[in-house]
């Protein structure tokens, strides 16, 4: 699966132009993940990978709009037709000024203190990741795993162990190049 999680990533996501990155960065290297995760196969792929690393405590996946958005969907679908009933939210980089006013969206059936998985495509520092998990914790729920589609390999694998968490990729950037 990683094989072929790869080649969709070549052929959709990887742009060898100039680029800023979220983290402020200039880059000749992009990665929009995001290709991938909305695309069938691509969903599929990283669907199945995540649900075979998911641990066994974690009641619901997201992270971050909108690159965790499709891989929290395509996580709690995979995950029901395997039999795990899994959890997708999303959580906002601004609390709206309208609706329900919430920070976290899908929360329904979770509990305080409920363990969580946060995902997102793709990481370079991991910045909007751990302000994510921030925002999660502060809602009550417990962040227990953290995996990424990709990792570009910028400094987020070290930044995250210095904020208390573990990143997981599932393709690193030298499996792109």
């Amino acid at each position: 699966m990683k094989e072929r999680l790869i080649e969709i990533l070549k052929e959709r996501s990887v742009r060898r132009e100039r680029f800023r990155l979220a983290s402020g960065k200039e880059s000749d290297f992009y990665v929009d993940a995001r290709q991938t995760t909305l695309h069938p196969e691509g969903a599929f792929l990283v669907a199945s990978m995540i649900l075979e690393r998911l641990r066994p405590e974690v009641k619901a996946v997201g992270g971050p709009v909108t690159g965790a958005d499709p891989i929290a969907g395509a996580v709690a679908a995979i995950g029901f037709t395997k039999g795990r009933a899994i959890q997708g939210f999303m959580v906002r980089k601004a609390l709206k000024d309208h609706g329900t006013g919430q920070w976290i969206e899908g929360r329904a059936g979770l509990g305080s203190g409920d363990p969580v998985c946060v995902v997102e495509d793709t990481v370079t520092s991991g910045g909007s990741v751990l302000e994510a998990i921030r925002t999660i914790e502060r809602e009550g729920l417990r962040v227990v795993q953290c995996l990424c589609v990709v990792d570009r390999g910028e400094g987020a694998v070290e930044r995250f162990r210095d904020a208390g968490y573990t990143l997981e990729s599932l393709v690193q950037r030298a499996d792109l190049e």
